[in-house]
């Protein structure tokens, strides 16, 4: 028998949630109370997007920023709603070049849920009618926003003429 260590073997990669919290939230409605009054046919527009900060060797803050806007007619706003919900992650044995799709995809999943209810409690709060936002397929935000920094960078590279 030989005694074989496991040095060679690669370690697990680990992900963790320290914590969950909501870093910033607004709620406006500029047109209150006489929106109240108006038929409600609202269009929506919802913006989302995500930052992160290292805190340390293997700690991750990643903040989930959403912004949705309810415009009534004549495209006057009748809400938004801007929500920074944010989570610390420890992160340990992920490749570097792993760790962008991690901090970008599978962190800002965890937060959405968190994101939708907020965004919910605080529509309700304000006077109009609940709001439940679609899922988010961040593996393909993700691609799509590696897919446009690749093609900025090979048009950065392209000769000017």
């Amino acid at each position: 028998m030989s005694d074989q260590s496991t040095t060679d073997t690669p370690a697990q990669a680990q992900l963790r949630l320290e914590r969950i919290y909501l870093k910033d939230a607004s709620f406006e409605s500029p047109r209150s109370p006489a929106v109240f009054g108006e038929a409600w046919k609202p269009e929506f527009s919802l913006d989302i997007n995500t930052r992160t900060g290292r805190l340390d060797e293997q700690r991750f803050e990643v903040v989930l920023c959403a912004t949705l806007k309810a415009d009534g007619p004549d495209e006057k706003t009748a809400y938004i709603v801007e929500i920074q919900q944010a989570g610390i992650f420890a992160i340990a044995n992920v490749p570097e070049g792993r760790l962008q799709q991690v901090l970008g995809t599978i962190c800002p999943a965890t937060l959405f849920p968190y994101v939708r209810e907020t965004v919910d409690n605080m529509v309700v709060k304000g006077g109009f009618p609940a709001v439940h936002l679609a899922p988010v397929n961040f593996d393909a935000l993700f691609a799509e926003a590696v897919r446009q920094q690749q093609a900025g960078a090979q048009s950065d590279g392209a000769p000017q003429h």
